[in-house]
């Protein structure tokens, strides 16, 4: 049988099995559900070396979509400890195999035969993996057994998706094959964007409720740690530019030297900052207390206070520089993506500037408890794709009785019936297909921590679709899948991946 041993106390053995000129082989992956494909691929790993060890991808960073991995480390690793053909397994807490490969120095790093063909790797990690291991001495060695399949096994046998997402699933497989899915992601990144919208900070206040105060009615809480996080159209930017290597990101901020540095710091490199710092106004703050549970990972906002500069400052202060910024230079971008948070930024002048100006607009317009009400998408009469949530429709037409496929038609003919996208939380989202056909993709899932963003990465993947002319069943696919996954991050900590994304659209296409 395998025993587990962390990473640190086998480097402390690997000396012994040099002396001794054992060799060692690395076998590394999820392993979610043990079939006889593994079992096959680690008898002829074994031929190869004398210790075996098998590392395993911890649950935070398992990179399949929501819900997965199925098993948990403890089980996973209870698995693989019970093959008496492992020697050792260990823990590998990182997204690719870097770690343990410095820690186990493998004489061969075994994957398999799948894995042989570089430009088959979502990741693009195997070839800086082998490169690693081969630092070290070793080398790479595929095995040539039959190949299973965790995933699907998971998805034919397990409750991982429901009824209706597999029916869904099925229909869209027939149509598209996964080269379909990488071809059209892999496209993004011919397109120029600029960003232009409202810079929003999100501070997210960690706490434990303690109960209600004794004298009011407000809770009493403790404090426990914050995050800060950059939101609103730097949320946007950040997921547009994991697809595009060429984001613009415009817009107006205060001077404030401590945002600044969290802004370079956790910007891409190759994003173009323009934005207008100013001393008359500060900058955006929405400050979140948040209850966390750690058993369930999910969390549940108590209450929020936000920092909102006057609107007429941007009116007064800042439309005549925006607009000027902008000349001459808006018209060479392939793709203007308008995040429009409602906070005064998208002046009247401005937003006619942009609609005039822009060769492709791409339009979020969002409701929120600071604007119900008043920042409906009606301002703008132009958008060649637009996508918005059940409220933000039926706000904008002034109707709560009609079907959301209606008003989104309705809607979608008003903007010139180009592009038009709906979410719906649980219910999945939308998109206008003809004058009377909409297509209904049911959620991807419903395991949820954070809504927070998630229609920010929905609309980030639904503009770069409709600018691509990507059909509206596989643009609402690439967008649906990007609110998933956003659902499972804890505000907008991070920027959902091309990786991420494409290694999920495998999972849910692995039927």
């Amino acid at each position: 049988m395998g025993l587990f041993i962390s990473k640190e106390d086998f480097a402390k053995l690997r000396p012994a099995f040099k002396a001794e000129k054992k060799t060692v082989g690395l076998c590394h992956g999820v392993y979610d559900l043990l079939h006889p494909g593994h079992i096959i691929h680690f008898e002829e790993a074994k031929k190869q070396c004398d210790i075996l060890v098998v590392s395993v991808t911890a649950e935070d960073f398992v990179r399949k979509g929501p819900g997965r991995p199925y098993f948990d480390n403890d089980l996973r690793i209870k698995f693989l400890c019970s093959l008496a053909i492992v020697d050792y397994v260990t823990l590998s807490e990182n997204y690719t195999a870097a770690d343990v490969i410095k820690a186990v120095k493998p004489d061969y790093y075994i994957k398999g035969g799948e894995y042989s063909h570089p430009n088959d790797d979502i990741t693009g990690k195997i070839d800086e993996e082998t490169a690693l291991a081969e630092s070290f001495g070793g080398q790479a060695y595929f095995t040539s057994g039959a190949v299973f399949s965790s995933t699907r096994l998971l998805n034919k046998n397990f409750p991982v998706l429901t009824p209706e997402l597999k029916e869904w699933m099925a229909e869209f497989g027939k149509k598209y094959s996964f080269g379909d899915v990488k071809e059209a992601v892999e496209a993004f990144k011919t397109l120029k964007v600029l960003v232009v919208g409202d810079v929003i900070i999100d501070d997210y206040t960690f706490c434990s409720v303690n109960g209600l105060m004794s004298k009011d009615r407000g809770y009493s809480t403790t404090y426990t740690y914050q995050e800060r996080y950059l939101g609103g159209a730097l949320a946007v930017a950040r997921h547009i530019a994991q697809f595009s290597g060429n984001v613009t990101i415009c817009s107006a901020m205060g001077n404030e030297t401590d945002i600044h540095s969290l802004m370079l710091n956790s910007l891409s490199k190759d994003m173009k900052i323009d934005v207008e710092y100013a001393d008359g106004i500060s900058t955006i703050v929405k400050q979140r207390y948040i209850f966390e549970n750690e058993k369930r990972d999910t969390i549940e906002k108590l209450f929020s206070v936000n920092r909102l500069p006057e609107r007429s400052v941007y009116q007064d202060l800042l439309e005549a520089k925006m607009i000027e910024k902008l000349s001459g230079v808006i018209e060479g971008f392939d793709l203007v993506v308008i995040a429009d948070f409602g906070h005064g930024l998208l002046t009247p002048g401005l937003r006619d500037f942009l609609q005039k100006k822009s060769i492709f607009t791409a339009l979020n317009c969002q409701t929120n408890s600071t604007n119900y009400g008043f920042n409906l998408i009606n301002k703008y009469h132009r958008a060649d794709v637009f996508s918005l949530d059940q409220k933000e429709l039926r706000l904008a037409l002034a109707d709560n009785a009609q079907s959301d496929e209606a008003l989104l038609l309705k809607l979608w003919e008003r903007f010139g019936k180009n592009s038009a996208f709906l979410t719906r939380g649980a219910y999945g989202a939308m998109a206008a297909a003809t004058a009377s056909v909409v297509i209904n993709c049911p959620a991807f899932t419903l395991t949820v921590k954070d809504t927070v963003g998630a229609g920010d990465a929905f609309f980030a993947l639904a503009a770069l679709s409709a600018k691509q002319g990507l059909p509206p069943d596989l643009s609402v696919f690439l967008s649906n899948m990007a609110a998933a996954l956003a659902t499972n991050i804890t505000g907008n900590k991070e920027a959902i991946s091309q990786a991420g994304v494409l290694k999920y659209a495998k999972t849910l296409m692995n039927l």
